[in-house]
């Protein structure tokens, strides 16, 4: 039986899942297959951005509704969602790069506390990102983004044939691209073509852009004041988000090929994670729980697989992570193109729907999908004498299977965001013999495709609830309730 340290030992109390005797009061979930070791495991609630910060990034009350509703269904550790650790403009998401953010977040872990009787453990998930813009207006890209070089003079002459092209106005050469696709194909760079029909993205590869040569030097300090400001505002726990479309993750990617030691072999691509994790040690001390989130596969063609994932999961474990949480996917390298004015959404092509697979996936759907790289990156650093707990997510919906993965070794904790979205009260409702009465997750992703158009995120199964209530806050169409319906437990 795996025993967490000391800074996890009281977020896995006995008493947190379902008995064998409470489960079989439960006509949901088997008594069969609920085994022991659920009895010594307990709920983690993975990230999910609800779209409900304010545009400068502040926590809001809807913000604070979100996380009370979760805390309320007593979930051993509760994460909040992606957070940015830079001061500069990022939309509805939450912010923790300026003191002045404290004061919002200091009350959302107050509520959560509150609401969940101080039984939940409240973590929160730092980020980075680079520039993404939308896709432009055509005309309005060879207007004002384009800049003509003698490259795009000497390729236009050439698929023409004719030389005048050399020496023509920019304002007619500019003209004559925006005219004809396949002028464009045959002239723009790749990346310009990227920008034309996608919208412009930085890649962690552009040494030509000052500010990214510089993320080696800038992102250490960066994560580890915003996990000092966490800690300050009284969350338990900070999870440093190594995975899906975010930096650090292309740091760790096959495709990062920087040549300045960042990029290349495994080892280089790791010095920048692992730099990030020292200095927030050595800023927040020994007693905090501090996380970290990668890739198992990056589903991308050139991309990290599973070796590479077991091989970063045992140099975080013998760096002093306290957990290695597992993900898959999620990348902007295969995601398909945004309509004129959007902005490119990581988790549209392969990468993505693996990330989060929908009930129609194949003959196995979504259920614990996921699994098997936990399970790899869990069984090399046993092997290695590291008792560091693995955290695995992806289409868990049923203490059964929760229990199976738990009996058969492949996670030390089991997280459930879509099943916990449908219903926070499911792990309470199995407690209480009351299965009959869970929302059961059906994995059509109609919350993430309220994410994709960066629309308050919901469910269908609870959305359309008890609209009728005068005191209900609803989103922004006035159509949808924006936190799930009050439970209370029968006396």
């Amino acid at each position: 039986m795996w025993t967490p340290p000391e800074r996890l030992r009281h977020a896995i109390p006995v008493t947190a899942w379902p008995t064998r005797e409470e489960a079989a009061r439960s006509r949901l979930f088997s008594p069969v297959k609920i085994g022991p070791l659920m009895a010594r495991q307990r709920t983690w609630v993975p990230a999910m951005v609800p779209w409900r910060a304010t545009e400068e990034g502040f926590v809001t009350d809807e913000v604070v509704e979100w996380y009370e509703r979760f805390a309320a269904g007593r979930p051993g550790v509760l994460v909040v969602e992606a957070t940015g650790i830079r001061d500069v403009p990022s939309g509805p998401l939450l912010r923790i790069g300026h003191d002045r953010f404290l004061p919002g977040l200091r009350r959302l872990v107050e509520a959560v506390r509150q609401a969940s009787g101080g039984e939940t453990l409240l973590f929160i998930q730092l980020i980075d990102f680079l520039a993404v813009r939308r896709r432009p207006e055509p005309a309005k890209f060879f207007e004002r983004y384009l800049a003509i070089t003698e490259r795009h003079r000497e390729l236009l002459a050439q698929h023409l044939g004719d030389p005048s092209w050399l020496t023509a106005p920019e304002v007619e050469i500019r003209a004559k691209l925006a005219a004809d696709e396949e002028t464009q194909r045959r002239v723009l760079a790749p990346r310009e073509l990227e920008a034309l029909t996608y919208g412009y993205r930085e890649r962690v590869t552009d040494l030509q852009l000052p500010h990214v040569r510089a993320l080696p030097r800038v992102l250490p300090s960066l994560f580890a004041d915003a996990a000092a400001r966490a800690f300050e505002a009284g969350f338990h726990g900070v999870e440093l988000h190594y995975a899906h479309a975010y930096t650090m993750a292309s740091f760790l990617s096959r495709t990062n090929d920087r040549s300045d030691g960042y990029g290349g072999s495994r080892e280089e691509r790791l010095r920048l994670p692992l730099e990030v994790y020292r200095a927030v040690r050595a800023r927040v001390g020994s007693g905090r729980i501090v996380g970290v989130r990668f890739l198992g596969d990056e589903v991308i063609p050139g991309g990290s697989r599973t070796d590479d994932a077991v091989a970063y999961g045992l140099a975080f474990a013998r760096a002093g992570f306290d957990f290695l949480s597992l993900s898959k996917g999620g990348k902007f390298d295969d995601a398909t193109q945004p309509k004129v004015g959007w902005a490119v959404y990581p988790y549209t092509g392969q990468s993505g729907y693996e990330c989060m697979p929908t009930t129609i996936s194949d003959a196995r759907g979504p259920f614990g999908r996921n699994v098997p790289l936990s399970a790899a990156v869990r069984q090399a650093v046993r092997e290695a004498g590291r008792a560091i707990p693995v955290v695995t997510a992806g289409g868990i919906s049923t203490f059964e299977l929760a229990n199976g993965i738990l009996e058969r070794g492949e996670a030390d904790i089991v997280g459930a965001a879509r099943q916990t979205l449908a219903d926070p009260d499911w792990f309470l409702k199995a407690r209480l013999g009351l299965g009959s009465q869970v929302r059961a997750c059906c994995f059509t992703n109609y919350c993430e495709g309220l994410d994709q158009h960066h629309k308050q995120v919901t469910c269908k199964l609870w959305d359309r609830l008890d609209l009728d209530d005068p005191t209900l806050r609803r989103d922004a169409t006035g159509k949808r309730r924006l936190t799930a319906p009050a439970w209370t437990p029968p006396s």
